[in-house]
């Protein structure tokens, strides 16, 4: 009788099933192979598997890590979730202050609703001020947040072709070199605005969502993060990515002898390193057609790997459709806590 027993859980869109002991056990194994073939790195232990399904089991509605394995948070687009997704009428800077003294956030990011670099550049002196009456009132570090989101520079907005419409239409060669000009498009921009926000007293630059556009999208960041280091050597600075694996819009770009198309998290953030960022935000994306524990084992899989890579630390994505959360506007608090725990005591993460 007790084999049969069912467990609540959830499917990867938040629709809460039931499942079997040996249903759970399959789908786990099954996720952390998928990932193990996919980015070619070990398996989870029979003890990290063993302690993973006890935690996808956990009774109660939020759990929680051991005392002792607490790790800090850090957020993007932390600054307009309260006043925009939560309609609570509040400016950035009274934002700041929520999640700091209300809601107990480490570090919080500012940033423009646009959540853009490019769009931010012409306002660049009003953002400033922003970062500059945030810090003169909260404790925790605050950033500004953005992302490279290179296909803003295509036509009719931007300066380059746009290699989407140019690609189906045989261009190769003129879809790569308008990835190219983007490129140093961006870095600019990117560099220009973090000088400003050095300027008004951020403690960092948060690059958030790299990679969307594909490898010259990573590649921007990647130089941008260079460029800034050596200017602002104190200014910190988190890379967070778009997705699990680098896509090859290009194919052909490098970044220190190394092709950034087809990277995972573990490959990821040894360029991260050499950049210069001081904190890497690793994601891995969830199946809504597959389950809970399929989509965290894979999760936990991959970000291991990645955390037994880095020499700096590791805040997984764990939010909206990664991380092995589902993919909900408000990600059910069950499996978002189990997520999280399996992140920090199987995973070994530093943050979320």
């Amino acid at each position: 009788m007790k084999e049969n027993k069912k467990y609540f859980t959830r499917m990867g869109d938040g629709t809460g099933v039931y499942m079997t002991a040996d249903e759970i056990r399959s789908d786990m194994e099954a996720g952390m192979k998928d990932a193990a073939a996919r980015g070619k790195i070990p398996e989870l232990t029979e003890e990290d598997q063993k302690y993973l399904f006890e935690i996808i089991t956990m009774e109660g509605n939020v759990v929680g890590v051991k005392r002792g394995m607490e790790v800090v948070s850090t957020s993007d687009s932390g600054c307009f979730k309260l006043s925009y997704q939560a309609n609570i009428p509040m400016d950035r800077t009274t934002s700041v202050l929520v999640n700091e003294r209300v809601l107990g956030l480490d570090s919080v990011d500012i940033g423009n609703i646009d959540y853009s670099y490019k769009t931010v550049k012409p306002i660049l002196h009003d953002e400033a001020k922003i970062m500059e009456i945030a810090q003169a009132q909260a404790v925790i570090p605050v950033l500004y947040g953005g992302m490279p989101d290179l296909g803003r520079y295509t036509k009719p907005d931007g300066p380059v072709d746009n290699w989407s419409e140019l690609l189906p239409l045989g261009k190769i060669q003129e879809a790569l070199a308008a990835q190219e000009e983007a490129v140093e498009h961006a870095v600019k921009d990117l560099v220009y605005i973090a000088d400003g926000m050095a300027d008004a007293g951020a403690d960092g630059m948060n690059f958030d969502t790299c990679g969307a556009s594909g490898d010259a999208d990573f590649l921007a960041a990647l130089k941008a993060v260079e460029r800034i280091k050596k200017k602002h050597p104190d200014l910190g600075i988190e890379l967070g990515m778009a997705g699990e694996f680098v896509m090859g819009m290009h194919g052909k770009l490098y970044y220190d002898d190394t092709r950034l198309a087809g990277l995972y998290p573990h490959k990821q953030v040894k360029l991260a390193e050499k950049a210069g960022a001081n904190i890497f935000g690793p994601v891995v994306n969830t199946n809504s057609n597959q389950s809970f524990p399929w989509n965290i084992a894979r999760a936990v899989t991959f970000i291991k790997a990645c955390s037994e890579a880095s020499n700096i630390p590791v805040h997984v994505n764990v939010g909206m459709g990664v991380g092995g959360t589902p993919m909900a506007y408000v990600p059910p608090t069950d499996v978002v806590s189990k997520a999280a725990k399996a992140m920090v005591e199987i995973a070994k993460i530093d943050g979320l």
